[in-house]
Formats: C-alpha cells, structure tokens, sequence
C-alpha cells in the first residue's frame, strides 16, 4: 500500500483527497517507479481544485512531473535501480501521475536523470524550469542572443517565469520582469531580473503597435499580454509563448508580424520529442548550480497538496512547489 492524491468526479464536481492506494491499482505500462519528489504546477492545481477541465478519466492521480527510481521494468531501454524523470505526455490528466508515491508509466514517457542533477533539485527544476529553457533554446535557434536586447518576461513570479529569468541572467541576458506582485521585486532581482515592471502596463487591451522596447520574450501569460508584448517587440524579435494564465484567446493583429518581422514560437512542453527533452535537461544539468534553487523552491508533503492547490490558484504561491512524496 502507498499514498497518493486521487481526483474522483460526483454529483458536487471534483472532489480531491488523500487516499491509499494499492499497487494492483495502478494504470498499464511496463516501467514502474518509486517516486520521490513531484511538483505541483498550475495544471495540477486545475485538477485539483476542479477549475479547469484538465482531467480526462477518473479516479485519476495527478501530478505531471514526477522523479524517481525503477522498481521493476519490462522495456530495455530502463533497468531496476535508475533514476528517471518524466514531465508531460498526459500523465495527470489521462493517466495516473506523479502525487503517489508509486507510478507506472511508458518507457517512452521517460528520460534518464541527467547525473548532475539530483532528485530534488530535478523536481525543483520541473515542468516550469524544462518549459524554461525550451523557449530559451527557441530564442537561441531564432538568431536571440545577450547582444540583441533586452529580453520581457511575463508572469515573472510564477514558476516558469522565474527560472526564465534566472536561466537568462546566467546566459547574460538583461531581463525584464512583469509581475502583478511588485512586493516580490526583491525576490525577481535576486533571481537576476535587471528591471521590474506592473504587469497592469500589459494586461489590458492595446495598440496594434508599440514603442519597440524588446528584442525578445517569454510569455506564460497570454490574452492581452501576449499581444502587447507582440506590438512592443523590436524589429525581428521573438516570443517564445508558452502559457495561458490570463487567457487563451489572443487578441492582436498581424501588425508586429508583417510591419516587424516579429516570430511568435510556440513551445509545447508536454508531448515534445524525447531529442528535445534530453537537450533542455543537458543544458539544465549545465546551469543547475547557478540557478539559486533554493530562493525558487517550496518543499511540501501530500498531506499539505490540497490546500497548497487553492492558494496556487489564488495567485498566492510563488516559484515552484515541490512535493516531497517522503513526508
């Protein structure tokens, strides 16, 4: 028997709760791992407090990251006693995830633990640091380097957007953080953000066209955001556009794209190729000691999940949040 958080659908919605589990209980697959650490993203905490209709199939485990070690495996490529990660590919939402402290997966959803990371410090990483650096790389592979300009990230005091800044700050970059929580400015500053601004600057309707301000940006925001940050980029500049947490819908016009040349990249984190994967967690594993974690990082149990969820929600939780499947 193990713990785990299971999301059960009734007549009152979605109900979430701390329950034991069995390990006949678990999903098809033909690697199981002992997790030791998953995360709690704002998917998850969809999930969890039914706010959004993340999950597919019930009773479903979330969690959409987990770490940990192979207890048993009937696939080659993984053998009993190594360390994987997994981030995406559905888990939490169509098959059960990373808040139980036993998974049963897809080898192919798995990739090998980068030797320089350690458990802890992958799931401090996560989703939001792996979606991170791929929208850094899409910077990189659309011609962004230090010497283009200032580059805008948005929803700075979330979990992507701080380890967007401090992957940045350590590649050289001049950051600008927008945040809704100018309290945090001390916390964006250490992280390496050089200027902070109001993120009510971006987040209401605007104009087609902008002061060009930015080479460059990262968006976890979408909606209005997004398109402002479209029309105040520089002439051929990039936004890597990775999140949607004022909204889906993106109300611009073709104006940045045709008048500047700008590229919208989007960056898909959850069923990119596993070529992909293992180049965001090489260049990870390159920059981990650099990353100041521990400023980013909340370590909880299960028992504390729940309720952690609803202040995710709320907007009140910042950086990561790291679920300690030991406690």
């Amino acid at each position: 028997m193990f713990n785990g958080i299971v999301i059960e659908k009734n007549e009152q919605g979605y109900q979430a709760s701390l329950q034991s589990l069995n390990e006949a209980d678990l999903p098809e697959g033909d690697v199981t791992v002992d997790v030791q650490y998953s995360t709690l993203n704002y998917k998850d905490g969809l999930a969890i407090t039914g706010k959004g209709p993340v999950v597919r199939k019930f009773p479903m485990v979330p969690g959409v990251d987990l770490v940990g070690t192979v207890s048993e495996s009937s696939n080659e490529s993984f053998t009993v006693g190594q360390q994987v990660v997994l981030n995406g590919w559905g888990v939490g939402e169509k098959h059960w995830g990373g808040l139980a402290a036993k998974a049963k997966l897809k080898a192919d959803w798995l990739i090998p633990l980068p030797e320089a990371i350690s458990p802890l410090q992958a799931m401090s990483i996560g989703t939001a640091g792996y979606t991170a650096m791929l929208s850094v790389i899409a910077l990189e592979k659309n011609g962004i380097s230090p010497e283009s300009g200032k580059v805008l990230v948005t929803g700075a005091n979330g979990g992507v957007g701080s380890f967007a800044i401090a992957i940045l700050a350590k590649l050289g970059y001049q950051v600008v953080a927008s945040t809704g929580r100018i309290a945090e400015s001390d916390y964006l500053t250490a992280l390496g953000a050089s200027e902070i601004i109001d993120r009510a600057s971006l987040s209401e309707a605007g104009r087609p066209l902008g002061k060009e301000q930015w080479a460059a940006a990262i968006d976890s925001v979408g909606s209005h955001t997004l398109a402002n940050v479209c029309a105040g980029l520089q002439y051929g500049g990039v936004v890597a556009a990775c999140g949607l947490a004022q909204g889906m819908d993106f109300p611009a016009t073709v104006a940045p794209f045709i008048l500047r040349g700008v590229t919208l990249a989007g960056i898909d984190s959850v069923m990119r190729p596993t070529a992909d994967r293992l180049e965001a967690w090489s260049r990870l594993a390159e920059l981990v000691n650099d990353l100041q974690l521990e400023k980013i990082q909340t370590v909880i149990g299960l028992s504390d999940v729940i309720e952690t969820s609803e202040q995710l929600m709320a907007g009140k939780v910042r950086g990561r949040v790291v679920v300690d499947l030991s406690l």
